[in-house]
């Protein structure tokens, strides 16, 4: 990234009806900014997916258990999820251009630690330091995008997004040709990644030091019309609707690997194979979700991926090995779309507390992930891993609640 791709841009207040870009005083989309900030999402993602390919290896090497296995996801995801809503917080009042790369420092030291993890308490502990580093990241980053979308949030987010979720892909695909064939050992070697995200996120920070330190939030003067009891209403449904997403993302970035591996008697490396098209579906899926709200409304987009999914989850415990992989790469897609539209729908029902709304989702999102897999490991220890996949199978119907939803776009024009 040189110099140039990081210049300072103009910061023309928007005008009221450009309610939803309120925290974006850049009036046109900075690419090169948004692009530095998804890469940086990639290489973060990334290394912390290694964690989750990497189980069937812990599992064998530390005769762990499934309930241990959601142990670890759940004290990464706790870790992950405590401490974003009150960062956002704090940062809606004064942003920290600098925790983006400290953020980065905690994944490096966490990478460390599971590389030479050899217990269960020090994978916990590898566990917890890898989630502090998402949680510091997050709210910081999905500022920025925020701030450099321009008119476009819904855009900025998907690609903000896409970076985290094609990481999150590559790591098992990475973990299969470079760790699994030498040992756990071979994890340090991604260290070198938070470096280099650390030096991205060096120049990022100065350029949001730039545009946004000095500036204090802003009240939007032509937001929607929606009383506080509304959006808090709301604010509960998209908490609903996090909430299935993610404990049915659970059952497969954490168990469908052994999902494949007990139903079809697949090799690790092969289920690992599978779990990385999966992931890199719902890195597809991301990008059309928030350009596509930007123009038909996010409503449209959240009923679409959550509801619509339901009769692919539905099939899915009932399909053959190829079918569950197509059925798989169909569930990503679908559903992946979800998050940039409820994250920005979000942002518009709260405007001027963008850090704390994107810290609220990214952690009740990675909470929900960690106590999904926690649930659903203690589920599979009582039952079997084939069973996990036909209760979840149902969660997706719970989009049918996405009805209540106002119409921001409405209320806005009221």
């Amino acid at each position: 990234m040189t110099r140039s791709s990081l210049t300072a841009l103009p910061a023309d207040p928007p005008s009221p009806a450009q309610a939803a870009t309120l925290s974006s005083v850049v009036p046109e989309t900075a690419y090169p900014v948004i692009a530095a900030i998804s890469f940086a999402h990639l290489l973060n993602d990334m290394m912390q997916s290694l964690l989750i390919a990497i189980y069937p290896m812990l599992k064998q090497e530390l005769s762990l258990s499934f309930t241990q296995i959601g142990l670890i996801t759940l004290t990464y995801q706790v870790t992950a999820s405590l401490l974003q809503p009150l960062i956002g917080l704090y940062t809606d009042k004064r942003p920290q251009p600098y925790s983006l790369p400290v953020g980065m420092a905690f994944t490096f030291t966490g990478l460390l630690l599971l590389a030479v993890a050899d217990s269960f308490p020090l994978v916990l502990l590898a566990a917890a330091v890898v989630g502090i580093g998402s949680s510091v990241f997050h709210p910081e980053s999905s500022r920025v995008a925020r701030l450099a979308a321009g008119m476009r949030p819904g855009l900025a987010q998907s690609l903000f997004q896409v970076g985290g979720n094609a990481g999150s892909a590559i790591g098992p695909l990475l973990a299969a040709l470079l760790i699994a064939p030498y040992g756990q050992g071979r994890v340090a070697w991604f260290s070198a990644a938070a470096l280099l995200g650390f030096f991205v996120l060096l120049r990022v920070g100065r350029w949001y030091r730039t545009h946004a330190v000095s500036r204090k939030p802003r009240t939007d003067a032509g937001g929607h019309a929606l009383p506080r009891a509304r959006v808090m209403a709301a604010l509960a449904i998209l908490g609903v609707l996090v909430f299935s997403k993610y404990f049915y993302m659970a059952s497969l970035s954490s168990y469908y690997t052994f999902y494949l591996m007990d139903k079809f008697h697949l090799a690790t490396d092969t289920a690992q194979l599978y779990l990385f098209v999966f992931l890199f579906a719902v890195a597809a899926g991301t990008v059309a979700g928030g350009p596509v709200g930007d123009r038909i409304g996010r409503k449209r987009v959240i009923w679409v991926s959550i509801l619509g999914v339901a009769p692919f989850t539905l099939v899915l415990p009932y399909a053959n090995l190829f079918w569950t992989g197509a059925l798989s790469v169909v569930i990503g897609l679908v559903l992946a779309s979800a998050f940039s539209a409820i994250l920005v729908y979000a942002q518009e029902l709260v405007p001027g507390k963008v850090g704390a709304i994107s810290g609220l989702f990214f952690g009740f999102a990675f909470g929900m992930g960690g106590l999904g897999a926690a649930v659903l490991g203690r589920i599979a220890d009582a039952t079997s891993i084939e069973y996990v996949y036909h209760l979840c199978s149902f969660l997706p119907l719970i989009g049918l609640i996405t009805a209540w939803l106002p119409d921001t776009r409405t209320a806005r024009r009221a």
